[in-house]
């Protein structure tokens, strides 16, 4: 199954964020990364505490990200770690999340995920987005050729659309990271069904 995934931030949104995720879980998506960045813990851990509770009224995967101690205390059974924080997060720490994931940009970064035992990559970005302006894209050949030398499942992110997520499944990635689409649809709904019609999922 090709998956959709939504990747938060809460600062595109043009409304109240917690209301837009409630709609981009009723949507359907398959999962949600909680990535703010910006915040520091005790916000952070907040606002995951209200973002498990709503993906959990909607069956949708919660992916926490960033704050091990956070998850740990949450009960989240995912978590997405930038590469630099994966590789000093200790190993009995690192199996203590059924779901552990770290962000890509090249194979060895992926090799290095897969040996500190994460379960999927993220990979970008791949087409233009407005969140790496000036950054040259990585593009569908650098994902084809990385999926198909990956030992875990890689997900695509950076400027993925209706108009591009074919060639994300067929260049072999298991899913679509969707970050700005849809942080700032008006109707999420409508934009994961174009999703899904175009990837043929």
């Amino acid at each position: 199954m090709f998956e959709m995934v939504c990747v938060t931030a809460r600062a595109l949104c043009p409304g109240d964020f917690l209301s837009q995720l409630e709609r981009v879980a009723a949507a359907g998506v398959d999962k949600v990364i909680l990535r703010e960045k910006d915040l520091p813990e005790p916000a952070y851990k907040a606002l995951a505490a209200s973002a498990l509770e709503l993906c959990r009224r909607h069956e949708v995967a919660c992916v926490l990200h960033n704050f091990p101690q956070t998850a740990k205390e949450l009960g989240a059974r995912a978590l997405h770690l930038p590469l630099p924080r994966l590789r000093k997060l200790p190993p009995q720490e690192r199996e203590g999340f059924p779901l552990l994931g770290t962000s890509c940009h090249s194979l060895e970064d992926v090799l290095e995920a897969a040996k500190l035992g994460c379960s999927y990559v993220t990979l970008g970005h791949i087409f233009p987005t407005g969140c790496k302006p000036g950054l040259p894209p990585r593009g569908v050949e650098f994902l084809t050729q990385v999926c198909q030398a990956s030992p875990l499942p890689v997900y695509a992110i950076g400027g993925i659309g209706p108009e591009n997520v074919a060639q994300v499944k067929q260049a072999g990635a298991v899913g679509a990271c969707v970050m700005s689409g849809l942080m700032t649809a008006t109707d999420p709904a409508r934009l994961v069904r174009q999703l899904r019609k175009e990837a043929g999922a």
